[in-house]
């Protein structure tokens, strides 16, 4: 079908809940894609992280064809190798203690959110419930992580919310021991603020936060849905930050393409959780950590985690190399960057790029967000650096 086909039945029969770009893809390989029309794209969006090796990815998709007749999901009131396997992995690649799997990185979230409360009502009883996350953050779409969202934009039209939350400045260690308090049971945070704008945390209130959770046997909670699974150069972001959380969270890029969440906690607290007191149907079933166990074989080695590192000083300097009077920054860590421009701009320059050929995404007030495949090549980065230079240097 043509795009215009496509667009019109799209309207007739799909929810507007989406501002798409005016393409319909078609396939992909390695970190391009192509359109019904035929047109090609370098893809530095990797479908906002998920795609971390990229489209057609023979390591992958052979996982997936393997399982699938095998077994493709089974209930979770039954035990199956490729689930086990994934939490191993997670497990020894992290020191943490014990894995459980959702769907989405919402449903981690939450997931996360009801253990750091059942492990404080255990101990403490009832009153402790309160988690602490950062403005400008951003947790998820449901009723629960929308609240614990620190931004006031996406409360709109919902209420009531989930209550139990409360937000401190990042970076402000001051204000947020300002909102700790006796009801506390956890802070939660991004290490790098993805849809806030690609903001990273400063390495020092990082472990300051570390140390005043230790201080009032509060859980740390990391998010790492967007920076988990060797997006920042290590295989989870807090990895370099040298910190140890109790619980993190993670999505995206873990399945490679196929739709998977995951909580991970520590030793201290990973046996919350028992049976009855959270669940899901879809939760790690045998096709999707197939595909999970297909992706941390590839990533969790520390020769390509040094090579995704490699990558995004590559892409950062030739950025900046531009010399564009547009281009403010790059922010970020390893193949997770942030080009920064004036505020309102982010849009118009993505809508550009996209239409040279480069799938951008937009976040927070003036960043063209990169997210590319980790496999990416420097080729594929140099034809997309020449467009950029060709959006940036020239601009109408």
């Amino acid at each position: 079908m043509t795009y215009e086909a496509l667009k019109a039945e799209e309207q007739k029969y799909v929810m507007n809940t989406y501002g798409r770009f005016p393409i319909a893809l078609d396939h992909g390989e390695g970190a391009r894609l192509w359109d019904v029309a035929g047109k090609e794209y370098i893809d530095l969006s990797s479908g906002i992280g998920v795609n971390c090796l990229g489209y057609n990815n023979p390591v992958v998709t052979g996982a997936i064809e393997a399982q699938i007749h095998k077994l493709m999901h089974v209930s979770n009131l039954f035990t199956t190798a490729p689930m086990v396997q994934t939490a191993k992995t997670l497990v020894e690649a992290t020191g943490m203690g014990k894995v459980f799997f959702a769907n989405s990185g919402a449903e981690a979230n939450e997931g996360a959110i009801k253990l750091a409360r059942k492990y404080s009502y255990d101990k403490y009883g009832a009153g402790r419930s309160k988690i602490v996350t950062l403005w400008n953050s951003f947790h998820g779409r449901t009723v629960t992580t929308l609240k614990a969202t620190g931004q006031t934009r996406f409360h709109d039209y919902f209420f009531p919310f989930t209550e139990g939350f409360d937000y401190a400045a990042a970076g402000d260690l001051d204000d947020l021991k300002s909102k700790v308090d006796d009801t506390t049971c956890a802070v939660m945070m991004e290490l790098i603020q993805g849809e806030g704008g690609v903001l990273p945390q400063d390495p020092d209130f990082v472990k300051a936060v570390e140390q005043l959770c230790r201080e009032r046997d509060l859980l740390l909670i990391i998010d790492e849905v967007q920076t988990g699974i060797g997006r920042t150069g290590a295989l989870f972001c807090f990895q370099n930050y040298d910190i140890q959380p109790d619980v993190v969270t993670m999505a995206k890029g873990l399945g490679g393409g196929v739709p998977i969440g995951a909580v991970m906690a520590a030793k201290t607290c990973c046996d919350v959780l028992t049976p009855g007191t959270h669940a899901t149907t879809f939760g790690g079933t045998p096709t999707v950590c197939a595909a999970a166990n297909a992706v941390l074989s590839v990533v969790n080695d520390p020769k390509f985690l040094a090579e995704v590192r490699e990558k995004g000083e590559y892409l950062k300097n030739g950025i900046l190399s531009l010399g564009s009077p547009a281009i403010h920054g790059v922010r970020g860590m390893g193949l997770m960057l942030g080009i920064i421009v004036d505020e309102g701009q982010h849009s118009v320059f993505a809508n550009r790029l996209i239409e040279q050929g480069v799938l951008v995404i937009t976040a927070g007030k003036n960043a063209v967000r990169l997210l590319p495949p980790l496999t990416i090549t420097y080729e594929e980065m140099d034809a997309a650096l020449a467009i950029m230079k060709n959006v940036f240097c020239n601009e109408k």
